[in-house]
Order: structure tokens, then C-alpha cells, then sequence
């Protein structure tokens, strides 16, 4: 019989993303490891019959994708005409998504929603 390590490693990554106030959505450093983000690379969204929001990466980005950016260590997407129209409030509340991986998927994430109002 064999015995499976688990890394703590692998499970103290918290994947994040936040919308900020100008509708960009910003990566956290982790987040932009672990997905080997760069410039080139893009990110589609898609929702699920049930609203839930999902997030695609693409090592290449096509027309279909929201062009990964990148401004000196920071990664983002200029998604605010997708957040304005989803119905976000990003101007009054600090939007967070938790990064989980999506059953039945490749390469797609679901994202979990936390909303905070703005100090």
C-alpha cells in the first residue's frame, strides 16, 4: 500500500480576482501564477442556466476573448462593458470572485461572488 502526500502547497493558493472601481478585473499576484497569465493570453466569460459566471482561459486569445493586459507586476481585463451590463455595482462595492476549477470542464473556472460595500 502507497501513501498519497497532499502538498500544502497546492491548497494555500486562494485564487482572486476583484473588479475595481474603473471595471478592470485584477488578478492577485497567485492567481496570475498559477494561471501562467501573459500578455496575449485571454479569458472568456459565460454564465450557466443557473447565472452562475465562469471564466475560460485562453493561451492564445481569439475574438471571443477578453484580452488579458498587463501594467508593470499587474495583470487585468478591461471587462466593464460585460460588469455594466451583468449589473455590478464595482463603483459602490468591492467586487471579489473566488477562483474554484468547474467540474466537467477544461481549462474553465467558476467564479464565486463576494460583495462589499466601498469604504
Amino acid at each position: 500500500m502507497g501513501l498519497k502526500i497532499f502538498s500544502a502547497k497546492k491548497y494555500s493558493v486562494k485564487l482572486k480576482a476583484t473588479i475595481h472601481a474603473s471595471g478592470k478585473l485584477g488578478f492577485t499576484e497567485n492567481t496570475a501564477n498559477f494561471f501562467e497569465i501573459c500578455p496575449g493570453s485571454g479569458i472568456k466569460f459565460a454564465n450557466d442556466e443557473n447565472n452562475k459566471l465562469f471564466m475560460i482561459f485562453c493561451k492564445e486569445a481569439d475574438d471571443d476573448c477578453f484580452a488579458i493586459n498587463k501594467a508593470g507586476a499587474y495583470y487585468y481585463v478591461n471587462a466593464k462593458p460585460l460588469f455594466d451590463d451583468l449589473g455590478f455595482d464595482y463603483r459602490n462595492n468591492s467586487i471579489i470572485f473566488d477562483i474554484t476549477k468547474a467540474d466537467n470542464f477544461e481549462n474553465t473556472y467558476k467564479l464565486t461572488i463576494r460583495i462589499k460595500p466601498r469604504k
